[in-house]
């Protein structure tokens, strides 16, 4: 019977701790709300659309502009490690930091933000579950003054690139050298070439379709109206629904690799499977020379 009690009591006691995030990998907008002055607690806000940081922000939240903070400017790359380090530093992250990130876009560029982050080995990275989409709706603080955090001492590793597909590993699974599956997140119209691309995009390719051999889940279907990602159970049933259930190695892909970066989230942190993110992606794969692919419509690049 002592035995017991000192179960219960242990128990609660670890129900008494504040738990430093409700998910390994996601927190609510609850819990950030609590979390806000928690000095291990570093926010990190990815949007795309210019001055969004500006106007008004996760209290203490630092910004990193997706064009120059986590790509390389000059070459078609990701952040270099001493570029990423210099940034996380300066962002007051050090090596026992929780880093939330989120943005707008439906936390696209944040789960880029997260890959990159995984890529060159930085622990404790979650998603606000939601991004800005949740925090603002449901009325929630917002700043305009610039964070100005104490220089951190993080340590960020070299990449790895074995979290990385590159061109070559989308050719080899699509030419089905190798049992690799393909999830193209794309829209049904970008997937089977009725369009290049979305009304208004900028990145374009001159064939339009998918890679041979990849399904399509748009990045959508993972997640429900507010913006979170859908539980685990039915995530798992709907890539299974594609075949997509862990078994194999996947490589997920879009048109620049942020809404890819999204479904690599959802499929590798959520779910637990094996993913690398082919940041590439269609600008890269559709334009590339001697590659196949796929194109239903038979739509064809005008010149215009």
């Amino acid at each position: 019977m002592k035995t017991f009690h000192k179960i219960l009591a242990a128990g609660a006691w670890l129900l008494s701790l504040p738990a430093l995030a409700n998910s390994p990998f996601l927190v609510s907008t609850d819990w950030l709300e609590k979390n806000l002055n928690n000095p291990k607690v570093k926010v990190i806000e990815v949007s795309v659309v210019p001055g969004v940081y500006e106007r008004g922000h996760i209290p203490g939240a630092v910004n990193f502009e997706w064009h120059t903070d986590l790509v390389d400017p000059v070459r078609r790359d990701i952040v270099n490690q001493a570029n990423l380090e210099k940034k996380l530093r300066a962002a007051g992250v050090n090596q026992d930091s929780t880093v939330i990130l989120y943005g707008d876009n439906n936390n696209w560029f944040a789960a880029w933000g997260a890959w990159v982050f995984d890529v060159y080995s930085v622990k404790n990275v979650k998603l606000l579950d939601g991004g800005r989409k949740k925090w603002e709706a449901e009325g929630r603080a917002l700043s305009p003054l610039a964070a100005t955090p104490t220089a951190g001492n993080i340590k960020v590793s070299a990449a790895n690139p074995a979290l990385r597909a590159r061109l070559t590993d989308v050719v080899a699974a699509a030419e089905k050298k190798t049992n690799t599956a393909l999830v193209d997140i794309r829209l049904a119209d970008e997937f089977t070439g009725k369009v290049f691309a979305p009304a208004g995009v900028q990145e374009l390719a001159v064939r339009a379709g998918h890679v041979p051999g990849a399904v399509n889940v748009p990045w959508g279907q993972a997640v429900a109206a507010d913006g979170t990602f859908k539980p685990v159970e039915e995530l798992r049933k709907l890539y299974a629904g594609v075949g997509i259930d862990g078994k194999k190695p996947i490589i997920t892909y879009c048109r620049i690799g942020e809404r890819s970066s999204h479904t690599w989230f959802a499929l590798k942190k959520l779910l637990g499977y094996e993913v690398r993110n082919y940041d590439g992606s269609w600008t890269e794969y559709g334009n590339t020379v001697g590659v196949p692919i796929a194109n239903p419509a038979g739509t064809v690049w005008g010149g215009r």
